[in-house]
């Protein structure tokens, strides 16, 4: 059955600036004739992003789900999961740094039934992509590298944010991680599990610790270790 919705989850967390400007470019995508829910989790902002969904609830446009004390990325993707009703999930983060005009080149690989999971990859190259801090590039390439001699698979960038599935492929896989470590989990779970996993170039257009990016070497830290546990442990 070919599918007809697509649920596209966007954790929020502080980020008042980009919240507006990425509904937006959201709302303004086309994909592949499929119609869209937006489903959006506050976990317990404290800039103003809190307030502004608050206010957008009431336009009945999107499902919004708060948390009530802040509990990380991992667990507002959770949240959301237990309440998408579309064929197709992909997860967006609240910022700019990734454009939802590539959701088509994700999703057109399950569509067409080649794909169970699409990654957009932001080092594939064909695709705009600001030059990432060494530090990050590095630990990001470590990461990858890591998980394709643990699971046996060639890809190039595992941390990417835009990761799309077929619904009852995420639906069926348990997510224990509460913060960003859920990259290398839903990585190595769907390694794990066969599914037929994709990748396909995307723009991007990261940002740095002044502009609001959240993620650090700690958190690197947790992914490695995540890696290697759930290689070996479940």
């Amino acid at each position: 059955m070919k599918p007809k919705k697509i649920s596209i989850i966007i954790p929020v967390y502080n980020e008042i600036n980009t919240l507006e400007e990425i509904l937006e470019k959201v709302n303004r995508s086309s994909f592949q004739s499929l119609n869209k829910e937006i489903i959006l989790v506050d976990d317990a902002s404290t800039d103003g992003s809190r307030e502004l969904l608050q206010k957008l609830e009431k336009e009945n446009r999107y499902k919004i789900y708060f948390h009530s004390k802040n509990t990380g990325k991992g667990a507002a993707i959770r949240t959301a999961l237990n309440y998408i009703t579309g064929d197709i999930v992909i997860i967006q983060d609240a910022d700019l740094e990734y454009d939802p005009d590539d959701y088509n080149d994700l999703i057109k690989l399950i569509i067409d039934d080649k794909a169970d999971v699409a990654y957009g990859s932001r080092l594939s190259g064909g695709k705009p992509s600001r030059s990432f801090k060494f530090t990050h590039y590095l630990g990001n390439k470590m990461l990858t590298t890591l998980t394709n001699l643990l699971y046996d698979s060639t890809l190039s960038d595992m941390e990417t944010c835009y990761k799309a599935f077929k619904a009852d492929v995420i639906k069926n896989i348990k997510i224990k991680s509460n913060r960003f470590e859920f990259e290398p989990e839903i990585t190595a779970k769907i390694l794990k599990k066969k599914y037929r996993l994709y990748e396909t170039s995307i723009s991007y257009y990261g940002r740095d610790y002044s502009e609001g990016k959240k993620i650090t070497w700690k958190d690197g830290i947790t992914a490695l270790i995540t890696l290697i546990r759930y290689r070996f442990f479940d």
